[in-house]
C-alpha cells in the first residue's frame, strides 16, 4: 500500500485532528503515591497557571507511546518505567479540527526532576490532589485514572463544548 492509498487527499474536506499525549506521572514514596503535575508558565499559551499533566503534541514521524516517553523526558527529567495507555479522549473543540488525546500513566524511579519553560512540577499526594488551578477536565480525569488498575484496558471519552462553552465529558461503557 502506497501513501496514495491512505485517501488523504479525498478527506482534506473531512474533520481533522490533532494528535495529543497527556501524561500523568507517579512516584511510590513511603508516605504513599505522588503525582507530578505541571503548573503552566504565566506566559503559556493555554492553561498559564494551571495544573495538568505533562504531555504535547505528538511529531511527524513519531509513534504515540514515543510521543508520551519524549513528553515526559522533555518535561520533567525523569527516568519512568510502566508506561501504560490509560485511555483516549476524542475532543470536539472546533468545526474543522479537533484533537485525539492519548491519555498515560508511568511511575517514576525519582522525584527528582529537573526545571523547565513550560512552568513548575509539583509533586501531590494521590490521595490530596488540588481542587483548584486544575485544567478544567482534570478534576474529573485525574482520579478516574488514578484508581484504574494495571490490568484495565483503557477509557474511551468524548468532550465537547455547550453553547456557554461549559466543558461536556461523556464516557463510553
Amino acid at each position: 500500500m502506497g501513501k496514495n492509498d491512505q485517501g488523504i487527499t479525498n478527506s482534506l474536506q473531512r474533520w481533522q485532528v490533532i494528535p495529543r499525549v497527556l501524561c500523568f506521572v507517579t512516584f511510590p514514596a513511603a508516605t504513599g503515591p505522588q503525582v507530578l503535575l505541571l503548573r503552566g508558565a504565566p506566559t503559556k499559551r493555554i492553561w498559564p497557571n494551571r495544573l495538568n499533566g505533562v504531555g504535547g503534541h505528538v511529531e511527524r514521524n513519531e509513534d504515540i507511546k514515543a510521543a508520551a516517553e519524549r513528553e515526559i523526558a522533555e518535561e520533567t527529567g525523569l527516568a519512568v518505567v510502566d508506561l501504560r495507555l490509560r485511555g483516549v479522549v476524542h475532543i470536539d473543540s472546533d468545526a474543522q479540527v479537533g484533537i485525539v488525546m492519548f491519555v498515560w500513566t508511568a511511575q517514576a524511579t525519582t522525584q527528582a526532576t529537573q526545571p523547565t519553560a513550560d512552568g513548575t512540577l509539583e509533586w501531590y499526594p494521590s490521595t490530596q490532589l488540588p481542587t483548584s488551578d486544575l485544567v478544567d477536565d482534570l478534576a474529573i480525569l485525574l482520579p478516574r485514572v488514578l484508581a484504574m488498575q494495571p490490568d484495565a484496558p483503557p477509557f474511551w471519552a468524548h468532550y465537547s463544548y455547550d453553547e456557554h462553552d461549559q466543558l461536556r465529558i461523556a464516557w463510553h461503557a
